[in-house]
């Protein structure tokens, strides 16, 4: 009688534990890995959008705008005449002018002495300075700026005794308002600048025409 040789379970090999240890440490770091690209991926997004957001308002809402400056009206006073046609020698002659300060920023503009100056045929014949202050965010402020012009400079220029004649006297005027606009931690200096051309009746003493323009400096 043939005895069945015993058929004995073979023992697994040493080379396939080894790749089975590989795989699982491939997956491991694959795993890992994502994770952290997923990590870091959330960390650039949570820093990127707000930086975003802050650019955009940067960029609009935040934006440093144009304050603007406007001639409404200008009132002259003490002038006394000769003979309904020149200025009295010695007197001083004032004009008021009537001005408006457009803030379109969502701060206030803080702006410092206001200076105005007052030519004729371009020589300097009267100048004022007036107090600082601020106006309000979005808002339109009305000011007053007093300027004394001297009779004496005005009879002394040779072109006077030519335009009172026509009855009408050109002058031209020369406004600055320095000032700044600060909104978050953006500080800007603003220069206001504003040149006008006025032109006088001297009979009835009021401003006939006036053509001004505006120039802003940041």
């Amino acid at each position: 009688m043939v005895e069945h040789e015993q058929v004995r379970p073979l023992a697994p090999s040493a080379d396939r534990t080894s790749s089975d240890d590989e795989e699982a440490t491939i997956h491991l770091k694959k795993t890992r890995r994502r994770r952290c690209i997923k990590c870091c991926g959330c960390i650039t997004a949570s820093l990127l959008v707000p930086a975003i957001v802050i650019v955009i308002l940067i960029f609009t809402v935040f934006r440093v705008k144009d304050p603007t400056i406007k001639l409404n009206n200008v009132i002259i006073t003490h002038m006394e005449l000769i003979n309904n046609t020149i200025p009295k020698p010695g007197t001083n002659i004032s004009l008021v002018a009537d001005l408006s300060v457009k803030n379109p920023n969502i701060v206030s503009f803080k702006y410092d002495n206001t200076t105005s100056a007052l030519y004729y045929h371009g020589v300097l014949v009267g100048e004022a300075r007036g107090p600082p202050g601020h106006s309000k965010a979005r808002r339109t402020m009305r000011l007053n700026a007093t300027i004394d012009l001297v009779a004496d400079k005005l009879i002394s220029n040779p072109n006077l005794n030519t335009d009172a004649a026509t009855g009408l006297l050109t002058v031209d005027s020369y406004t600055k308002l320095p000032g700044k606009v600060k909104i978050l931690i953006i500080k800007k200096h603003v220069t206001i600048k504003m040149n006008c051309s006025l032109t006088v009746n001297i009979s009835s003493q009021a401003i006939q025409s006036q053509k001004c323009k505006n120039k802003v400096d940041l």
